[in-house]
């Protein structure tokens, strides 16, 4: 009998804590982002012009061939291919094709933040809509340990895509699909934004994605 109570009193534990985690997830990303119920076309690039959104992008396409060797740190700051992976020729020509887009397109910016590893300073600075920040508050998960752990990593890119930007543009954050789905539950391909409309006090909601041939595509739409 005592065994029995245990297993249901357990069974009730696992139950709360299921329960408390989709509630979590929830309040950072909407069940209508996993529905597919996101802005396109013109209605998206109104919203990018109106300004209050964090625009998290992933690095563009990297070297595959490569590979990241990193044992101590500041590593991540190597622009070395044989120690750290860094951009494609196609992926920097995907960065300067978004940031032509952007500029086209007149989306305000008023913040550029990006992970300090090279290929995300690259990208950002190939995109040429701003000055260039570093942000550890985006920090490739790999490198958690030197920032207070990836429980530390998350806490700090959920809140920072709870913050809305400065008044009259946009917040443009440069970083990792696994900080990406760690914090949010959304994978980005390289080189794709997840679009989020922040909500303060942690909270945020998806409101779009744009992968780079797609911003060619805004472009069109907007000319219509």
């Amino acid at each position: 009998m005592i065994l029995i109570i245990r297993q249901l009193a357990a069974n009730r534990l696992r139950a709360i804590a299921a329960t408390l985690l989709a509630a979590l997830l929830l309040a950072v990303t909407p069940a209508s982002a996993d529905q597919g119920v996101l802005l396109g076309g013109k209605a998206l690039v109104e919203a990018l012009r109106a300004g209050g959104l964090n625009i998290y992008f992933r690095h563009v396409a990297t070297n595959w061939s490569q590979s990241d060797d990193l044992r101590n740190r500041d590593d991540w700051l190597s622009c070395d291919p044989a120690r750290m992976r860094q951009l494609s020729d196609a992926g920097r020509a995907d960065a300067v094709t978004v940031g032509n887009a952007m500029r086209k397109l007149e989306i305000p910016v008023v913040q550029v933040l990006a992970s300090p590893y090279c290929r995300t300073v690259e990208t950002a600075r190939l995109m040429n809509i701003g000055a260039v920040e570093p942000a550890t508050d985006v920090m490739n998960l790999r490198a958690a340990e030197y920032f207070g752990g990836r429980a530390a990593i998350v806490a700090t890119a959920q809140r920072l895509l709870s913050t809305p930007p400065a008044a009259g543009g946009n917040r443009v954050i440069v970083a990792h699909g696994n900080v990406a789905i760690a914090a949010t539950t959304a994978y980005p391909a390289e080189g794709e934004a997840l679009v989020f409309k922040p909500g303060g006090a942690g909270s945020f909601r998806l409101v779009g994605r744009i992968e780079p041939k797609q911003w060619v595509e805004l472009l069109a739409a907007d000319a219509d």
